[in-house]
């Protein structure tokens, strides 16, 4: 069962007067699938370890499912809240793919038996069966995303949140990626400057700079403003002319 997200006045900086998140608001419903796009440095990746109390300001708030993050809930949202790093040697660091995957039910508790069927389903969702008792840091990058990947699932959360699922990856591997995407049960948060994958496993976009939401809508209505897009650095016109030259 997915959940929904409700963030308010959310400000958060690193240093003293140099914020990276600027009064952010932003409600996510539960079960939909948000991309957030903006240039380097708008403070997407802070944004998202925001979801799970990684990092938690203080000044403004976040809740998950109607449970605000505080301290006192931390075990409680970290169980619904999954995060998926952008690099996956940051997720995994035991010695095998199956002690990885079960790391994070036993963490939480559940019985050995459970461990292991969890284990065996999200495997499975991420075709990785045989995978089992390989060296998760001796994969190619694609496999170790689907381990990382399988290492969120295996605790049922809610919600997923997504830093650069598609960098790095071939095509045929963003392909697959998308799909897997695509069929998750749980409300999804996806940052990427990978603006095309993006667009074929979101409902709705928002644009972050500089720390502050300058919009945040439908997919079709954020693409079709091209102001608006070229200010947040992704102008689709560059693949709209290669698309003309090349294929009309």
């Amino acid at each position: 069962m997915s959940a929904g997200i409700r963030i308010k006045n959310l400000t958060f900086s690193y240093e003293k007067d140099k914020p990276v998140l600027n009064n952010i608001s932003l409600d996510i419903n539960s079960g939909e699938k948000l991309g957030i796009i903006g240039p380097t440095g708008s403070g997407k990746s802070t944004l998202l370890l925001h979801l799970n109390g990684i990092l938690n300001s203080g000044q403004g708030s976040v809740e998950i499912g109607g449970i605000k993050i505080v301290k006192k809930n931390l075990p409680e949202i970290r169980r619904m809240v999954g995060l998926v790093f952008q690099n996956p040697d940051d997720q995994l660091f035991n010695p095998t793919v199956e002690e990885d995957v079960a790391f994070g039910p036993l963490n939480f508790g559940f019985s050995r038996e459970e461990v292991e069927q969890r284990v065996r389903d999200a495997l499975v969702s991420m075709n990785l069966e045989g995978f089992e008792k390989l060296v998760s840091h001796h994969l190619s990058l694609g496999e170790r995303k689907r381990v990382a990947l399988a290492t969120v699932l295996a605790i049922s959360p809610r919600v997923i949140a997504f830093d650069e699922p598609f960098s790095s990856l071939d095509p045929e591997i963003v392909m697959q990626l998308i799909n897997i995407i695509n069929n998750l049960d749980a409300t999804l948060v996806i940052v990427s400057q990978s603006f095309l994958p993006l667009l074929s496993c979101c409902d709705r976009i928002a644009v972050l700079k500089k720390g502050e939401i300058m919009a945040a809508g439908p997919k079709k209505e954020i693409i079709q403003n091209k102001e608006l897009m070229k200010a947040s650095g992704m102008d689709l016109s560059f693949y709209r002319n290669i698309y003309r030259d090349y294929f009309m």
